[in-house]
């Protein structure tokens, strides 16, 4: 049953709005003149992720707030609520209007029959094929409280290791930035205004001092030449990427690099095998479950090693085999899956994997954070040195001449 926004006029004549459900707006009208409401106007609520030009459009739920979501979903059905009931409850409590919508197409979707996966579906920016597949493996083994929770914990997982990540990076990152610009000022304004007073002596000044004189002309001159030239290969990079050939060779070329290509293969290994662990431990089939799980890997040269996996599995061979023989993919993961495979007990082991993976990924990134924090300051150090031995050493020369 649709699902119609409304605008209407109560007995005080005051401006009201809510949403409800009828099969058609004539239908609505009368519910809503029913209740003692004037209508002033009826739109059916728009069905989210399928309409043109919304390719750039805020989600509707961040990565915290689905969390958040479905652990709350999760315990009013695990509870014994009905489905529909609990999406209800869930979108009287939202604070969020287009949280509201959207639980109100849920809702009605279910109503009329589809099934919760399905409903989903309508809305695929906001529920990806991984936690389509969760719900529809739960609906079908009648466990989906406890499918949810799995899926919760999942989310939160995904959204705590990447905050450690992100984490870990952000004070060098915001080192390397202020740094970038009080050297630019120095270069640009400070060195130009102090030289000014040596010029005109007309004497030679030092090597250093020249250096920095002629790097300081060459910043302010073409500067603008330069930026123009970072943003037009940003912009062609960001056109290169967008070729999938290309995306896969940048993306292993990105694998092979010292620190950030390790902590990319860690993250995305883990992401890969917890994935497939929840999927493989809700009944999704393997076949099933390792296509979405690719699907959630953003290394493309990961991604297409776990498609080729994915057709040697389908042809027949282990897991574990079938992983052993992708290098970009650590070999522990290999090795787990092979385990499981002997043990029956693929999901667990996978699960053990990805958590051994989120480990070492957060142990490499704090060590490679708490290693390039002095590195900047020494990095910076010397530069500011440079440039007060470019100014001060002027300075020294003309107390000699004076003397």
């Amino acid at each position: 049953m649709p699902a119609y926004k409304y605008e209407a006029l109560n007995a005080a004549g005051r401006n009201s709005s809510g949403l409800l459900e009828a099969d058609n707006p004539r239908v609505a009208r009368a519910q809503l003149r029913t209740l003692g409401l004037v209508p002033l106007s009826i739109t059916p609520v728009q069905q989210h992720g399928q309409t043109g030009g919304s390719r750039f459009a805020r989600r509707i739920f961040s990565p915290t707030a689905l969390a958040v979501w479905t652990r709350q979903l999760a315990g009013l059905v695990g509870a014994g609520l009905p489905l529909e009931r609990a999406l209800t409850a869930l979108a009287d409590e939202s604070e969020d209007e287009k949280q509201r919508e959207l639980l109100s197409q849920l809702k009605a979707e279910v109503n009329a029959g589809s099934p919760f996966a399905r409903a989903l579906a309508s809305a695929p920016r906001e529920f990806d094929e991984v936690f389509r597949g969760v719900v529809a493996a739960g609906e079908q083994s009648g466990a989906l409280g406890p499918v949810l929770e799995k899926l919760a914990d999942d989310l939160e997982e995904r959204q705590d290791l990447k905050g450690k990540l992100v984490g870990a990076m952000a004070y060098p990152a915001i080192v390397s930035l202020i740094s970038v610009f009080i050297v630019i000022f120095l270069v640009t304004y400070v060195v130009p205004q102090i030289a000014t007073v040596f010029t005109s002596s007309k004497r030679a000044l030092p090597a250093i001092t020249v250096a920095m004189l002629a790097l300081s002309a060459f910043v302010r001159e073409w500067g603008w030449a330069m930026l123009l030239a970072l943003a037009g290969g940003g912009f062609a990079l960001h056109a290169a990427l967008q070729r999938a050939a290309f995306r896969r060779r940048f993306d292993s070329a990105m694998l092979g690099l010292p620190v950030i290509g390790r902590l990319a293969r860690g993250y995305n290994a883990a992401r890969f095998a917890g994935t497939l662990a929840m999927l493989a431990g809700s009944g999704v089939p393997i076949l099933k479950a390792l296509q979405a799980a690719a699907e959630t890997l953003s290394n493309h040269a990961m991604r297409a090693d776990a498609l080729d996996a994915l057709v040697q599995v389908r042809e027949g061979a282990p897991l574990g085999a079938a992983l052993a023989g992708k290098k970009r993919f650590p070999g522990i993961l290999a090795m787990f899956a092979r385990l499981g495979e002997q043990t029956g007990q693929l999901p667990q082991m996978l699960d053990r994997a990805a958590r051994q993976l989120s480990v070492e990924v957060q142990r490499r990134s704090m060590a490679a954070a708490t290693l390039l924090e002095p590195l900047l300051i020494v990095a910076m150090g010397a530069i500011v040195l440079m440039i007060v031995l470019a100014v001060l050493l002027p300075i020294i020369q003309l107390n000699t001449w004076v003397k």
